[in-house]
């Protein structure tokens, strides 16, 4: 057989193995001189190895008529489609990021609000987030009193934390112009005060009630009473809890 510059079909042959060993090795020393016939090898094992499956022609015994024309026909829509799908991803890529932009674009378009436009159009207000208000705490206790001798009244919020308490009063009827204290007693008579204040003049010179928010480092199961005093020890009201 000669294969000066014409093996023709048996190169497809030869790269689907299916030569005898004689014609595969006139085809080796071939390819060995001539560089057209050796990348023209080259590019059909490069389109056995993309498509992973032969044609169920290749697999007569003999070239097939025509074999070399449907191996090239092969390998072009082989690169046809691999082509294709290249675009396909890079297309899925694009949309996937033009998606993003649009998100990134509308939340930004929310967190700013709306402009002086937005605003004579009519359009909605921007959207915000509210937290969510807070569980009330466990175990707080109320409890109010009025002493019948100085007419001083006072009611009393307690709401316990890690040893200790915070306490809000709301405090009538003491004169306007003393110095007073609210203390905080537990149940083993120790004292703590939790805020002091002046009372200041109210309507027609009486005392102006006043609202009180203090702690003490007192256990809240421990807590016996509130009580307000003036700085020489007058007691004004006690409230028991």
């Amino acid at each position: 057989m000669s294969t000066q510059h014409q093996p023709g079909e048996l190169l497809g042959a030869y790269a689907l193995g299916i030569l005898d060993p004689e014609e595969r090795r006139e085809i080796e020393e071939h390819t060995a001189m001539c560089d057209s016939c050796r990348r023209e090898l080259e590019e059909l094992r490069e389109m056995e190895t993309s498509l992973g499956e032969v044609p169920p022609e290749a697999f007569l015994e003999g070239p097939v008529e025509d074999g070399d024309l449907l191996l090239q026909r092969t390998l072009r829509q082989a690169r046809a489609e691999e082509a294709a799908s290249r675009r396909r991803r890079s297309f899925a890529l694009g949309a996937a990021a033009a998606a993003s932009a649009v998100v990134v674009f509308l939340g930004g378009y929310l967190v700013a609000g709306t402009g002086p436009s937005d605003a004579q159009a009519g359009g909605p207000p921007p959207a915000t987030a509210s937290p969510l208000p807070s569980p009330a705490p466990t175990g707080i206790r109320m409890a109010s009193a009025t002493d019948s001798a100085t007419r001083a009244g006072m009611t009393v919020r307690l709401t316990p934390a890690a040893g200790w308490v915070r306490v809000n009063a709301a405090v009538t009827g003491i004169p306007a112009g003393e110095r007073c204290r609210l203390v905080v007693v537990s149940d083993d008579g120790e004292r703590q005060t939790a805020g002091s204040w002046v009372v200041a003049p109210g309507a027609k010179g009486k005392g102006k009630g006043a609202d009180l928010d203090g702690s003490a480092a007192v256990a809240p199961d421990h807590v016996k009473s509130v009580l307000v005093e003036n700085t020489d020890g007058k007691r004004y009201v006690t409230v028991s809890l």
